[in-house]
């Protein structure tokens, strides 16, 4: 994991190095300061001239600055190193993700994925940053104090003895009891940014119900837990400070009493008075150096579990893979399903789809109905390859989807979900995710054919309109033959619309099918729809339920021989219908 890690240092491993020397250098200055103090010290007791004096406290002030030197410019480097080392990390990961399969991303929630990006990335950059700079420089610091402090006070380090054990014995048990609670911590973290993005997407569902108190309550819940276990893990580690003052005053004191009767008892032969300061002081560093590694301990325990998440995302293999030899053109539009079945997961009780036998010319145009739950999105999600078949083959063109690399198989398909997305920008920017070379006149030609022109251009900013993210400030309908003009850039091979009509009137619905024969008629149009006025013109129609295709045929056809399919034709054409934009 350490190791997977290391490679996202890359470019900026001069400046981590750089930081170790640094740190190297401003400890061994530190070390030596006391030393110089020392004899400082004693030679103002001794009467030494002023000159000497003066040599004396200038080396002080130049090593002073030095270690100054050295300590501010590790800061910089260290924060150049860890901010670089972050950035380099949440790109990775971001990548990793972008290569994940459906199946992939069904492994982890989104609200998962958004909080090992942000706030596990945060944690590990400290870690990071720790490591370089505080995880160097303490220990260094205790074994050089301890080093110096022995060679000074004799009998006086005595006190380290009895000191070093109580603190460190003290700090690993506080450290190892607030581990527990940050590491509960994550969890909640993801079940709190579950909820935020949960409420944030069906906000108009929230205010339609009028569940704000509700929704208000559950985050609070959320996040009162969060701020509970990191309380708890906080008062836990604040028992650090106590600790710290018992250690720095039982030193402090033990120091100056024995030092004092050593010095009068021994008339400055055994001690003097400069080393009495000088371990003082390297009892302050010893101390501060080992509270500094419990703080690291518990900053590196809080660390690795961010680690072991974001090294999940990092060592999590993609499911679907190009072949060795990937075909890289697509011939024709053409789409066959071969005794196909497909579960979700390896452990799904259920097949989601079983025994699909299906063959679609290239150009026709098919219809797909059913009830909710009957397979109608799974089974066009197989065909641009964005979950493999569990059983059975598909394929496009005449080959096998898992021949062909899998960017040019997607290129060769459009797809309109289910779920229309707009991503913040402007309606232009929008659109050339279809072609980002298209033209204006490009632009405008496929928005006249989704329908869409007519209500774009009576913004007061035209194809420059912006569009808030996930496309709030414009209704569903628009969303939809937007998303609809997007996917005819392409001029793909095989049109997907999966229920992407839903939100628009039926004699809109109609013009954009008719749109559809005149501008890509070698197209392969497939077209889920609830209403059976968008199929019934199709050139084949399926009606799936279960997971299974029940019948097919023409609107003739199905009239006659399938049950389900007149029963949803009567029940609309009786009933009439009124769909609104």
């Amino acid at each position: 994991m350490i190791k997977t890690f290391l490679k996202s240092i890359r470019e900026f491993k001069t400046p981590t190095i750089l930081t170790l020397l640094m740190i190297v250098g401003e400890v061994f200055i530190e070390v030596l300061i006391p030393f110089r103090t020392a004899a400082l010290v004693n030679g103002i007791k001794a009467g030494m001239p002023m000159s000497q004096l003066l040599r004396l406290g200038l080396i002080l002030v130049a090593m002073a600055l030095v270690s100054l030197c050295f300590g501010g410019g590790a800061a910089v480097m260290g924060s150049k190193a860890s901010a670089g080392f972050a950035r380099n990390l949440r790109s990775d990961v971001f990548r990793r993700i972008q290569g994940f399969s459906f199946e992939n991303i069904d492994k982890f929630s989104t609200a998962s994925l958004v909080t090992r990006l942000t706030t596990d990335v945060g944690y590990v950059r400290m870690a990071f940053m720790m490591t370089i700079r505080a995880a160097v420089r303490s220990p260094l610091m205790f074994i050089f104090s301890v080093m110096m402090a022995w060679r000074m006070g004799g009998s006086l380090a005595m006190t380290f003895v009895v000191v070093i054990p109580v603190l460190i014995g003290g700090l690993l048990l506080i450290a190892r009891k607030a581990m527990p609670a940050f590491r509960a911590v994550f969890r909640k973290y993801d079940r709190m940014n579950e909820s935020v993005e949960e409420n944030v997407r069906g906000m108009r569902v929230v205010k339609g119900f009028a569940r704000e108190d509700y929704e208000k309550e559950k985050f609070a819940k959320a996040s009162k837990d969060i701020a509970k276990d990191f309380t708890k893990a906080e008062r836990i580690v604040a028992m650090n400070n106590p600790l710290m003052t018992l250690c720095v005053n039982f030193n402090l004191v033990f120091i100056l009493w024995v030092g004092a009767k050593l010095i009068i008892t021994g008339r400055g032969t055994v001690i003097n008075v400069g080393e009495i300061s000088a371990m003082i002081t390297y009892g302050m560093q010893i101390l501060m150096s080992l509270m500094m590694l419990s703080m690291i301990y518990v900053m590196m325990t809080m660390s690795w579990e961010s680690m072991k998440r974001i090294a999940e995302v990092l060592s999590e293999e993609p499911s679907l893979h190009n072949p060795e030899t990937p075909v890289t053109e697509v011939a024709d539009g053409s789409v066959d399903f071969d005794n196909v079945s497909f579960k979700y997961s390896r452990t799904a009780q259920v097949d989601a789809l079983s025994g699909v036998n299906l063959h679609i010319p290239s150009g026709s145009t098919v219809g797909i109905l059913g009830g909710t739950g009957s397979g109608k999105s799974t089974l066009v999600q197989l065909i641009p390859r964005l979950y493999d078949a569990t059983e059975g083959s598909v394929r496009v063109g005449g080959r096998d989807v898992r021949d062909y690399d899998i960017e040019t198989l997607r290129d060769a398909v459009s797809m309109v979900l289910q779920k229309n997305l707009l991503f913040s920008g402007t309606i232009r920017e929008n659109l050339r995710w279809g072609n980002e070379n298209a033209t204006d006149e490009e632009l405008a030609e496929a928005c006249r054919l989704a329908q869409a022109d007519e209500f774009i251009r009576s913004f007061p900013d035209g194809y420059d309109t912006h569009i808030e993210q996930g496309g709030t400030n414009v209704s569903g309908g628009q969303k939809q033959r937007l998303c609809i003009a997007r996917a005819l850039l392409k001029k793909p091979k095989i049109l997907i619309l999966d229920d992407s009509t839903s939100a628009v009137d039926t004699r809109t619905d109609a013009k954009i099918r008719a749109g559809f024969k005149t501008y890509i008629p070698e197209t392969t149009k497939i077209i889920i729809a609830q209403r059976v006025a968008s199929v019934e013109d199709a050139d084949l129609i399926l009606v799936m339920d279960g997971g299974r295709i029940t019948a097919q045929g023409t609107h003739e056809q199905l009239l006659k021989s399938s049950e389900i399919y007149r029963e949803i034709y009567e029940q609309q054409t009786k009933g009439g219908e009124n769909h609104e934009e």
